[in-house]
């Protein structure tokens, strides 16, 4: 069981969870094979404590074939939990596809589910839904999976309020895109509602469309930037959560960096890009990162896979002439 133990004067806590000493680190082992995942198809019965699923199946018959066939979204209780409640959410059966290039269908499945366990527990206590995608970003499995953890009300959470809309980098009908001047991060970009003192758990299914959209075009563009550039030749990887309290807003850090010494003695953040640069760069990709197309009524398949085709073709040529010019600089010609 875990323990909070408070600073009085900053009023920030610490929580001591000794359990987590003892819970898998397989990421490398479970990366490219599914065999030792416990989150793919079939291994159901090593995960046996599930709470909610979306799509098929029965998630009371542990190791039936009833329980293993038909899931899209699966909801099982942490093992090692952090707080007294601790949940993890397995976004899809693919071992390997995130939000970034599941189908948009598969996404709004996922924020379906992030809705109905938010407000399972809303009432409970602080309602937190994240997730570490990549081992840096400090996933212990590979196959991907969010979180939620719920802290006790009365516990003081050093999290930030949304911050004001500057840098905009997109909008649609219901949120607005951006990069604060206060972004503690190279590249992070915060997804927030134009409505305001809502909490995540009251968001439409029409809101939930929304978000799937723009949510999956900012990970595909953050991903561009990071194959691109030179601050981090790791793996992609990257955090974001839920805000979880009133005035919600959905903010994405891409793991281009580590933190150190200065930033751990100081409390202090360094941010090597400039929120402005980064929306710019980030809104320049807009054009670029292909969206899931629905052809008309009457429309042939081949019109989607030919714009796809042009898209791929120029993103091509652009990456051409990044890997030009860097090799004139690394020339000195």
């Amino acid at each position: 069981m875990s323990k909070y133990v408070p600073d009085i004067r900053s009023r920030r806590w610490v929580i001591i969870a000794p359990q987590r000493t003892v819970r898998p680190q397989s990421y490398e082992e479970t990366n490219d094979r599914c065999e030792l995942c416990p989150f793919c198809p079939g291994h159901e019965k090593f995960t046996i404590n599930e709470v909610y699923r979306e799509g098929g199946g029965e998630k009371d018959q542990p190791g039936s074939p009833r329980c293993e066939a038909g899931w899209k979204v699966r909801v099982i209780t942490n093992k090692y939990p952090i707080t007294d409640i601790h949940e993890v959410i397995v976004h899809s059966p693919d071992h390997q596809k995130d939000i970034h290039n599941l189908p948009l269908a598969q996404v709004e499945l996922l924020i379906k589910a992030y809705r109905q366990r938010f407000n399972n527990y809303r009432n409970t206590g602080q309602v937190l839904i994240f997730c570490n995608h990549g081992e840096r970003s400090g996933a212990s499995i590979a196959h991907p999976h969010s979180q939620l953890v719920v802290i006790p009300f009365q516990i003081n959470l050093d999290t930030l309020t949304r911050e004001p809309l500057n840098n905009i980098v997109d909008e649609n009908k219901f949120f607005h895109i951006y990069c604060p001047d206060f972004s503690q991060w190279p590249y992070e970009v915060w997804i927030a509602p134009k409505e305001s003192k809502s909490m995540f758990g009251d968001i439409t299914d029409e809101q939930i469309t929304d978000l799937a959209v723009v949510f999956q075009n900012v990970l595909r563009q953050l991903e561009e930037i990071h194959e691109s550039s030179h601050l981090s030749r790791e793996v992609f990887g990257y955090n974001f959560y839920i805000h979880p309290k009133e005035n919600w807003y959905l903010r994405v850090i891409p793991r281009f960096i580590h933190r150190a010494g200065f930033e751990l003695g100081t409390g202090l953040s360094v941010n090597v890009v400039d929120p402005t640069r980064a929306a710019q760069e980030i809104q320049s990709l807009k054009l670029k990162v292909p969206s899931p197309l629905k052809p008309a009524k009457g429309s042939q398949i081949s019109t989607s896979t030919s714009v796809n085709h042009l898209l791929d073709k120029h993103q091509h040529q652009e990456k051409m002439e990044q890997v030009v010019n860097r090799l004139k600089k690394l020339g000195g010609s």
